[in-house]
């Protein structure tokens, strides 16, 4: 078998057969300044070893977890995977199977997103869960799309304390559909149930969107936030880490409508970002508006227990007019991850490994916060993530501390340029006493 069937004698058979004479001639069409006329600039071809070996020394140039200490998070985190997780990933029936186009042919799929669908009804306390989606913050966008058809109200309210990436793409859904998003600031670094129980009465809003713990590690007052939200009518969305719900109460004891979250913490490695997992769960009213996929359970004419795609409110599948969403498929591998993560761990797993980020994270800052010239920036409580004031600025500890082999932080500036000397730093259950203890002794040299 040959790799490159596209010979000399064949080009010229080609065009022999199509009845132009030269390429040239095949593009003529295309205006000259639309075309290119000199060669790509590329290297010369290469061998599968040469190939290989460059593609080692690149890779050797990224600096990662395996060999660093990782105080990283705002949304991606160094959390424990289970070697069992990639072993059973890896299986042929799973890795290779792309989406069920022909669902109940592959039951072992349709299986697989059904635990998952229990697992993660189970853990944020809603009634439906669907397939899955791309990632958090498109999960969070279609939550917020799904709010606004439901009530037909044409504005969102979010807060200064949701992921800035995370606002950008509920701005980036919401501008097609002439949907308004307005922000209300948090100068405590979260929700006042006060300032928006004001702001949700000046104007009729279809979703208000928590994220619980928020971008800055905090936990949000939930319980007022959604009474506030009830006596309005505007439906709740909210964004977890589902890390966070082994020890916290679940969306759906606190009354929100449709829960969603980014799955990566769920036994998904980090991968230069991607690819992540999205949940979305509602309330069972909510079901018909659900966006992508919902996998039921039945039996068939014999009896016997069978899997069967139930939902997909897609435009491919009902009138385009009614369709919820115009998103896909799922993410069915991320989702086995999560699945096998959470059946590895269990709840009284998943309550330890909350423990540990919760302990660690409180161990850490108290350390910080004694240092001289640091302090935290925000008094609330949080789950594994927080706020630290710098006396150098932020970015300048993040280069010092790369040094070290020890990833310091996000720098806040990254997001709003003025706050040069805040540092959000996530402690998950992987660091130890020793390797927290290295990054305060850094942190004490840096005045």
């Amino acid at each position: 078998m040959t790799y490159i069937p596209l010979t000399k004698d064949e080009r010229e058979e080609m065009l022999r057969v199509i009845g132009v004479t030269s390429v040239e001639e095949l593009f003529s069409h295309i205006p000259d300044k639309y075309r290119l006329s000199r060669a790509l600039n590329l290297p010369p071809g290469m061998s599968e070893l040469e190939v290989s070996n460059l593609l080692r020394s690149l890779a050797a140039k990224n600096a990662t977890c395996d060999e660093y200490v990782c105080f990283m998070g705002a949304g991606a985190y160094d959390h424990f995977v289970p070697a069992a997780i990639d072993q059973l990933l890896l299986r042929s029936e799973f890795y290779t199977a792309y989406t069920p186009y022909q669902p109940e042919v592959s039951q072992g799929t349709l299986q697989s997103i059904y635990e998952y669908q229990t697992m993660i009804c189970e853990l944020t306390g809603m009634d439906v869960s669907n397939a899955s989606m791309y990632d958090g913050a498109s999960a969070l966008a279609e939550g917020v799309l799904m709010a606004v058809a439901q009530t037909g109200r044409k504005r969102v309210l979010v807060g200064e304390s949701l992921h800035p990436h995370y606002v950008e793409v509920v701005r980036t859904y919401c501008h097609g559909q002439g949907i308004e998003v307005t922000s209300v600031a948090c100068p405590e670094g979260h929700l006042v149930p006060e300032e928006v129980a004001r702001e949700l009465a000046r104007a009729e809003y279809g979703a208000l969107v928590i994220q619980h713990p928020n971008f800055f590690g905090l936990l949000e007052p939930v319980a007022e936030l959604v009474q506030a939200a009830r006596q309005v009518g505007t439906l709740v969305v909210t964004s977890n880490d589902p890390i966070s719900l082994g020890l916290l109460k679940p969306p759906g004891q606190y009354g929100a409508d449709i829960a969603t979250g980014e799955g990566q913490p769920l036994g998904i490695p980090l991968g230069f970002g991607g690819p992540y997992l999205g949940f979305f769960a509602v309330r069972k009213e909510l079901v018909r508006r659900m966006p992508g996929r919902l996998i039921g359970m039945t039996v068939d004419t014999r009896g016997q227990r069978g899997f069967v795609m139930t939902l997909q409110t897609r435009e491919q599948h009902i009138r385009r007019e009614k369709a919820t969403s115009n998103i896909c498929t799922n993410q069915a591998l991320m989702a086995l991850a999560a699945t096998i993560y959470l059946s590895l761990l269990g709840p009284q797993g998943l309550r330890k490994v909350a423990e540990l980020c919760l302990y660690k994270a409180h161990y850490l800052a108290d350390q910080i916060g004694a240092l001289k010239g640091y302090s935290l920036v925000y008094p609330g409580p949080f789950f594994k993530e927080f706020v630290v004031r710098t006396p150098i600025p932020a970015q300048d500890v993040v280069y010092r501390a790369l040094e070290e082999k020890i990833f310091a932080g996000v720098p806040l500036s990254r997001f709003w340029p003025e706050r040069t000397h805040e540092l959000l730093i996530a402690v998950t259950e992987k660091r130890t006493r020793e390797e927290m203890d290295r990054f305060v002794q850094l942190l004490r040299k840096l005045h």
